[in-house]
């Protein structure tokens, strides 16, 4: 079972299959169907008669409501170092359980930053899972708590700092890289000490 993706806010109703317009309401209903999370948008007026006993429906894990923004227009494409969340989003798509570490990492730091919020946490057989989602773009991500231990922090924040810096190893490349730079490890440790420690 692959516990740990994103998942998209849709741009159209789950249920009619409308566009949602900018600033109209939505709910979302979040499930564990199919041995995975799925997730369900669905406009004001379709919740009108599907939203009763939602909570009630097999695989039931949460609901909440939010108001739709349209994406802005693409960027032109710029040569630049991932950000956090953009190395998060590329090592969930891996679906590589050697990044595990590294994605609850950025995760923390994202959260702590108010990029990303906590929307649920589900105790699952194989320990603790958090659902996370990015505020603007409705985008969900799914992060199993590897219980890191003091000791193997700072080797995932030299890791996450790398990451960072040179993005995504190619094949056959060492990693991580031998020199991190001493400020990227201590941004890195000061965002996530805490987290660990509690």
């Amino acid at each position: 079972m692959n516990d740990w993706n994103f998942q998209s806010r849709g741009h159209q109703c789950h249920a009619c299959e409308q566009p949602f317009e900018d600033g109209a309401d939505y709910h979302t209903v979040l499930a564990y169907e199919n041995s995975e999370f799925g997730r369900r948008d669905i406009c004001a007026s379709c919740w009108a008669n599907e939203g009763e006993g939602a909570a009630e429906r097999k695989g039931f894990i949460s609901q909440w409501q939010g108001t739709y923004e349209a994406p802005p227009p693409a960027p032109p494409e710029a040569i630049q170092k991932d950000t956090a969340e953009s190395l998060l989003r590329k090592l969930l798509e891996t679906g590589e359980p050697r990044w595990r570490e590294a994605s609850y990492i950025l995760a923390v730091m994202l959260e702590r930053k108010r990029l990303l919020k906590v929307k649920e946490q589900l105790k699952e057989e194989t320990g603790r899972v958090f659902v996370y989602e990015q505020p603007k773009t409705g985008d969900l991500f799914t992060i199993p708590d590897p219980v890191l231990k003091m000791e193997e922090l700072e080797q995932v924040q030299i890791e996450v700092a790398a990451l960072l810096e040179h993005g995504l190893p190619v094949e056959g490349e060492e990693w991580p890289p031998i020199e991190v730079p001493a400020e990227e490890v201590a941004e890195t440790t000061e965002a996530t000490a805490e987290e660990s420690e509690s």
